[in-house]
């Protein structure tokens, strides 16, 4: 029988209320709960969900003044596994959240404060959702052999799955490092092969699923019904039942983007994290958790294997983790030469080698890739008359130009307005400046578009809009802006990367979308424009994603046969770009770590960003000079080896005025135990009402 007092964690979303809270459970209910119970209870005028956290025979509150539950919560199943709410605790300290805000990341599918009521049995799915090239129940192909180097690794990595649990002496981790195309993705298949033989079960982290059908696709027709998805494209019946699959056991592999590290699976041999240098892996939202170092706790908890893969991994990685290295290519085939264009020259635009090099992929019946990372028609629009330039009005940020939608957007907020004819002043001379990846797709198609027989596909974030991305001219091109505001089913990316994969040649442009994993045996040229413009970001990880970016495009050409690749910058004796080239990770990263060390920076340090919002610029800087003042009252930053910068003025945002602090520290967890104080602390004053707090630690 279960303890008379329930602790329970309201799902508010309110930083300055902390539970647990302790309820009173009627006999009806001992049997039953226990923790990670979710029930229904009154809080304040309010009836919330909340979950189980503790049980107690005895509360420091009367037990005439407890309250009891109202009822159990009704989902399916009611109950989250004991382990999912320890990690969301750790996540709650570990990312100065609060405990409630990280339970509803470990929550079923469907249950959260907006619907704490009885929902009765969901629906079940008709069909597992699958990439629509594979259908259910597809016979498994067999396995491909195996290189010398895949079988090496897997030897290791069978080996670790294999030894006793009691026997280790730290948690089992490596990190794949392999050039595209060298065959890492058959390592995560044959190591879960082997985690299913001992009966257990593996997750398997993707960047976004959207555009790594591909890997999906192979783990659904290797193992079939073991195989769950989990993302945020299923409805919400099918996203019930699949993680009530993971829950019973049914399902024992979870695949799927960052959510997906969440996944209800018992018995953990293995969790994989493909691409781990995607910057995707760090959630935006509260708790800012990052799902690589969620997946590493998870991992340690329940002596998992933890294997991240990468032909570009994070400086981090490499320093922290043994490697495994697959130098080759499956095939045999060298990786393609890389020519760097110097663009000092020209203003903007294709060098005249680009637009050379594309006529003869058209010319001889072939496929390209060209990675603009900028989308849009032009950056920015300006008045020829008096300088004006159009901006957002609720961020301090200049409006993209959208000619297709006939209109300005904001790319931080999304705010839109119509383009206008003309300036306040009354002048009619508009400029357009910059290039995006809008305007790159209309002037290939006039110089080499073709129809059907040569068409130009555009994949970017508006390719999730009604009627954007496909080949130029075709059915939906042009839409209202209005309906493009309308997301589309979740098939819309894979059908473009079908269309382009099933069509006999043409072009594939867009942002780094088009980098992403994809697997394309006839591209024979890859182009990368304004290869520097990462690095201009005011980011210590510029030089890290330059090199990603430029390596990753790489990697998708000559696959199937040969290829070259071509780099346009004004920078190229920059070191990212230079390595990039040569194709030279191993060089590049230790040369990336020596700069960090000299510089204080990850991995040699840690950091935490403190962002505090308000409507108006004085109260968001009081309250971040608050937060400075307590860290430096009560935790003596020089004692835990940190700095403390700012407050610093951030750009508006969604009307709202920033004030930031940057905390850069040696001990970690000294630095986040102090953060989180501090914030409470503050957050808790009555002098701060309506500010709000934004803690990211290991900001991306």
């Amino acid at each position: 029988m279960s303890g008379a007092i329930a602790q329970v964690e309201p799902l508010t979303s309110a930083r300055a209320l902390r539970g647990p809270f302790d309820y009173r459970l009627p006999d009806d209910l001992r049997a039953e709960v226990g923790v990670g119970s979710m029930l229904v209870v009154p809080f304040g005028r309010r009836e919330v969900l909340g979950v189980v956290v503790g049980l107690s025979e005895h509360s420091e509150v009367a037990e005439e003044k407890l309250l009891a539950p109202l009822h159990a919560f009704d989902g399916c199943p009611p109950t989250l596994p004991i382990e999912l709410v320890a990690l969301a605790e750790w996540i709650a300290d570990e990312y100065c959240s609060t405990f409630a805000r990280a339970l509803r990341l470990v929550l079923p599918p469907g249950a959260s404060t907006a619907r704490a009521t009885r929902l009765g049995a969901p629906r079940r799915r008709r069909s597992v959702a699958r990439p629509q090239h594979l259908p259910v129940g597809a016979a498994a192909a067999a396995p491909p052999p195996l290189t010398d180097d895949q079988r090496s690794a897997l030897e290791e990595l069978c080996a670790l799955l294999c030894e006793p649990r009691e026997a280790a002496s730290e948690p089992p981790r490596r990190l794949l490092h392999g050039i595209t195309g060298s065959g890492k993705t058959e390592v995560y298949l044959r190591a879960a092969a082997c985690v299913l033989e001992q009966g257990r079960g593996a997750i398997v982290l993707v960047p976004e699923i959207a555009l790594t059908p591909q890997i999906v696709g192979r783990f659904i027709a290797r193992f079939g019904e073991t195989v769950a998805v989990l993302h945020s494209r299923l409805t919400p019946a099918q996203r019930r039942e699949e993680w009530r699959r993971l829950r019973s056991g049914q399902a024992r592999v979870c695949v799927g983007p960052r959510s997906a590290v969440f996944a209800p699976i018992e018995r953990l041999g293995l969790i994989v994290v493909d691409e781990e240098h995607d910057s995707s892996y760090k959630h935006e939202g509260d708790p800012r958790y990052d799902a690589r170092d969620v997946a590493a706790w998870r991992a340690e908890q329940q002596h998992a294997l933890l294997l991240l893969g990468s032909a570009t991994p994070r400086p981090e990685s490499r320093r922290a983790l043994t490697r495994l290295h697959l130098p080759n290519r499956v095939d045999g085939r060298r990786l393609p030469p890389v020519r760097v264009l110097d663009m000092c020259d020209q203003v903007d635009g294709l060098h005249p080698e680009t637009v050379q090099a594309l006529a003869d992929v058209r010319r001889a019946r072939a496929k390209a890739i060209v990675l603009l990372n900028r989308r849009g028609w032009s950056n920015f629009l300006s008045c020829r008359s008096c300088g004006t330039v159009w901006g957002c009005p609720l961020c301090d940020v200049a409006l993209v130009l959208h000619r297709a939608a006939d209109l300005l957007a904001c790319h931080h907020c999304g705010h839109r307005e119509r383009i206008p004819a003309r300036c306040r002043c009354g002048s009619t001379a508009l400029a357009r400046h910059g290039a995006g990846t809008e305007r790159l797709q209309h002037e290939l198609t006039a110089a080499l578009g073709d129809g059907e027989r040569f068409p130009i596909f555009r994949l970017d974030a508006d390719t999730l809009l009604t009627g954007a991305g496909g080949p130029a001219g075709g059915a939906g091109a042009k839409v209202a802006g209005e309906d493009r505001r309308q997301r589309v089913s979740s098939d819309r990316v894979g059908e473009l990367l079908r269309g382009f994969q099933e069509a006999p040649a043409g072009v594939l442009i867009g942002t780094q979308m088009v980098a992403k994993g994809h697997d394309f045996p006839d591209v024979r040229l890859g182009v990368v424009l304004d290869a520097d413009a990462t690095l201009r970001f005011p980011d210590f990880r510029a030089e890290e994603r330059t090199f990603a970016l430029i390596a990753q495009l790489a990697g998708r050409v000559g696959r199937g046969g040969e290829g070259h690749v071509l780099v346009q910058t004004i920078a190229p004796q920059a070191r990212a770009i230079v390595h990039a080239a040569q194709h030279d990770s191993e060089g590049f990263l230790e040369g990336e770590l020596q700069r960090r060390e000299a510089l204080n920076y990850p991995p040699f340090a840690h950091l935490i960003r403190i962002i505090c919002s308000a409507v108006d610029a004085p109260r968001a800087h009081v309250a971040a000079s608050a937060i400075r003042d307590h860290l430096g009252a009560a935790s003596a930053p020089s004692a835990m080896g940190a700095t403390v910068l700012g407050p610093a003025t951030l750009f508006r945002l969604r009307g709202r005025e920033r004030r930031m602090l940057l905390v850069k520290a040696e001990d970690r967890r000294a630095a986040v135990a102090a953060v989180g104080a501090a914030v409470q602390h503050v957050a808790c004053a009555r002098g701060h009402a309506g500010v709000s707090f934004s803690v990211d630690v290991d900001p991306q």
